[in-house]
């Protein structure tokens, strides 16, 4: 079983993260903020990655260390459950649609932190939810995943949609890139033998 728990404790945050890469999109997603489980939950469902995620955090200042943390805790539990990474497909990539909205996502599980992020988002807020948020998040999960990613909205005039296309992209492109290739065997899929 390709599984991780990770729980991650600060003075501003408290973060338990439980995944099963090889799942079936169960979730169980308390965040205290109502959109980032909305979103996660896409990343369950389209990445058929059993997600657990409970966070308290201080959401009374505001919501900026929670979605960072879940971020990070997430990213922490994706390193763990891929391990060396052998017989891993390593790249994913997905196109998502939704209505007016357009978004790709392209992930390497290179052992390399970097994040292309240029989602121009239409508004500042989703309900509650602060837009630049998105961004905080996918930093926290990339620097500790230790993945490339490359987040591009083509197109979306609701910002709801070009969050929610960003997800789903997301979920699908993780499902690629973390399934195993039975072609590949046991291998590392690098020419230099590690990642």
């Amino acid at each position: 079983m390709r599984t991780a728990e990770i729980t991650r404790n600060t003075n501003e945050t408290k973060i338990r993260v439980a995944i099963n890469l090889d799942g079936t999109g169960r979730q169980t997603l308390a965040t205290g903020v109502p959109f980032l489980d909305h979103m996660l939950d896409q990343i369950a469902r389209h990445g058929m990655i059993d997600l657990d995620i409970h966070a308290d955090g201080d959401l009374h200042i505001d919501s900026h260390h929670t979605v960072e943390d879940v971020g990070i805790t997430l990213g922490m539990a994706f390193a763990k459950a891929v391990g060396d990474k052998a017989g891993l497909r390593r790249y994913g990539h997905a196109y998502v649609p939704l209505d007016e909205a357009l978004s790709r996502v392209v992930v390497d599980f290179s052992g390399r932190p970097g994040l292309e992020f240029h989602v121009p988002f239409t508004r500042a807020m989703i309900g509650q939810f602060d837009v630049d948020l998105t961004q905080e998040f996918f930093r926290g999960f990339v620097n500790h995943a230790q993945v490339t990613l490359h987040i591009d909205n083509l197109r979306g005039v609701n910002a709801h949609h070009q969050c929610e296309t960003v997800f789903k992209a997301f979920g699908r492109a993780l499902r690629m890139a973390v399934e195993v290739d039975p072609r590949a065997g046991n291998t590392i899929p690098s020419t230099k033998g590690v990642l």
